[in-house]
């Protein structure tokens, strides 16, 4: 293998955490020498198709991180927002992900995706970029978050949505005027008024 090659390949995952073979086309860099430098133990496979630095440390939210390396134009969101902000007992299985209503699905294998399809200010609004294992990961914020998950009651239980609510009131991650900003944009605001208003 070329060693010019070699170390761009690794100044890459050191760079931006974690590297799909198509992040080696724009340097020609065949894809073979992602699985000779994990046989030399410099890479480690993280999942199908996504590489990184052998001794990084993988922290608990790595699967945010593969979820927006493989679909960038994503945010995380419900459930694994809020088991990133730290607002929720839940712990999903899966990456629950927002896409534009428009937008194609990812087919390959990888990480587990629950995609939920959002539009308009509803997708564009009260995004955050965390750094997530070297990777930029968006992530609604914690009071978009709760709007979210009262419009998506059906899918993940009004017991969820309350218990975000008063977990986020509570630790005083966000405030009412966020919250009520949000509950507009997501058009819940008569469904969390009630709730909203036992608050204060």
């Amino acid at each position: 293998m070329d060693a010019s090659k070699i170390s761009k390949v690794l100044s890459l995952a050191q760079e931006v955490g974690v590297i799909r073979p198509r992040d080696l086309a724009s340097d020609g860099i065949p894809r073979v020498y992602l699985a000779r430098l994990c046989q030399a133990g410099k890479l480690q496979r993280i999942g199908h198709g996504l590489y990184m630095l052998a001794n990084s440390a993988i922290t608990t939210n790595h699967s945010l991180a593969e979820a927006a390396k493989r679909m960038p134009n994503g945010v995380i969101c419900l459930l694994s927002a809020l088991r990133f902000h730290g607002i929720t007992t839940q712990a999903p299985f899966e990456v629950w992900i927002a896409i534009d209503n428009k937008a194609r699905a990812p087919v390959d294998k990888g990480t587990p995706l629950h995609i939920v399809r959002f539009s308009g200010n509803a997708l564009q609004t009260g995004i955050e970029t965390h750094i997530v294992d070297g990777v930029p990961t968006k992530i609604y914020s914690i009071a978009k978050t709760v709007a979210d998950c009262f419009k998506f009651r059906n899918k993940i239980g009004l017991d969820v949505a309350l218990e975000a609510l008063r977990e986020s009131w509570r630790s005083r991650k966000c405030t009412m005027d966020e919250l009520w900003h949000y509950a507009a944009i997501c058009r819940v605001t008569h469904v969390m008024r009630p709730y909203l208003e036992t608050l204060t």
